[in-house]
């Protein structure tokens, strides 16, 4: 199993990130061991003191496929969740001054969280999907699916032109703005169409 992400699916946190509109979808990889056990508390890692969340609508893949078209897409995933790509902003950005690779800062152990997923056909119309974060209680990032540059099955297709996609694979699609930093004593929240997908104590 692997963990595909999207980078830069929504113009707002675009805006607050680097401002740069990618011209094609940015992707990158996250390890299986990257999956947090959500019967555990999360720890903040020692290698960071900027460790952000970024929500995320995240989509499994239901089966085998490669150079997926776009109009077959929908018939790959059945299952949609709610998480989390954690990312040590502090360590990325020290990797980006030196033209270097995100991994160490985006694929550590602990920096995917993926709640509950939830049927598609159980959630409405999936081209104005809501989203969104709690921390402490208070909204801290909440987005539409309609607000993305590529959606779902532009995603799906797009990614099986360079990865080959296989059961159980899982795809992170992209985060809104409001981006924000993790503290020891956070309980961070996550909803998919105002169903609670997971629940998380920071330690």
């Amino acid at each position: 199993m692997k963990i595909i992400c999207v980078g830069k699916n929504y113009i707002s946190h675009i805006k607050e990130f680097d401002g740069v509109m990618p011209e094609k979808m940015v992707l990158f990889m996250k390890p299986d061991t990257a999956i947090h056990n959500l019967e555990i508390p999360y720890y903040l890692p020692d290698f960071t003191q900027n460790l952000h969340y970024e929500v995320e609508i995240v989509l499994k893949i239901n089966q085998n496929g490669k150079c997926i078209s776009e109009k077959f897409a929908h018939k790959y995933y059945d299952e949609l969740s709610v998480g989390i790509d954690f990312t040590a902003r502090d360590l990325q950005a020290e990797l980006s001054q030196k033209g270097l690779s995100w991994e160490k800062a985006k694929a550590f152990d602990g920096s995917a969280i993926i709640g509950k997923f939830f049927h598609k056909n159980t959630l409405g119309d999936l081209s104005s999907l809501s989203f969104r974060l709690e921390k402490n209680g208070t909204v801290v990032q909440q987005g539409i699916t309609n607000d993305m540059l590529w959606h779902f099955d532009a995603i799906i297709a797009e990614t099986s032109r360079y990865f080959t996609l296989r059961k159980g694979d899982l795809i992170f699609t992209g985060t809104p703005k409001g981006v924000g930093k993790v503290s020891q004593g956070d309980i961070l929240e996550g909803f998919l169409a105002n169903e609670k997908g997971f629940s998380l104590k920071v330690k």
